[in-house]
């Protein structure tokens, strides 16, 4: 498998440049080798991400460089694999938790959290390049949030 990697460095200050490019790789869900080093699997959209972030860099007063490598061993590779699903699972239980959770809300609570939450699962599936059981086990959970019968009980006279 080959891999594309961004290798930069920005300047301490002004931090906003820093902190911008941080966010961007956490929401394309990269796997964060060193400090200032990031890769992902290749193809055509994350080489052009990540063409961007490093244009992105130099404009912001850093340095960048974007390149393909492999890995030397399976064991690398596997490293960087188990790394990448460790952290979407992650985000996926964390999905499952905020579902099961919104289950006790009344209808507007639900309705408000099945919203977000099916718009979080989206964002994660596009970073989740090797998916973790827990992918299926959080549609499930929302699924099961869309369906969940009212706790809301109207008694009349009342």
């Amino acid at each position: 498998m080959r891999w594309v990697w961004l290798i930069y460095r920005l300047p301490r200050e002004p931090s906003s440049p820093r902190i911008a490019v941080w966010r961007k790789l956490g929401r394309l869900g990269v796997a964060r080798l060193t400090d200032g080093v990031v890769a992902l699997p290749l193809d055509a959209r994350n080489r052009e991400q990540l063409e961007w972030l490093a244009d992105e860099v130099v404009e912001s007063g850093g340095q960048a460089m974007v390149w393909l490598a492999e890995p030397t061993s399976p064991a690398a590779e596997r490293r960087l694999v188990e790394g990448l699903a460790a952290e979407r699972s992650a985000e996926y239980r964390e999905v499952i938790t905020q579902a099961q959770l919104a289950v006790a809300g009344d209808a507007a609570v639900r309705r408000r959290e099945l919203r977000r939450l099916r718009g979080e699962l989206r964002r994660i599936r596009q970073r989740d390049y090797f998916p973790p059981a827990e992918r299926d086990l959080a549609a499930v959970a929302v699924a099961d949030l869309a369906v969940a019968p009212t706790a809301d009980v109207v008694v009349e006279g009342r």
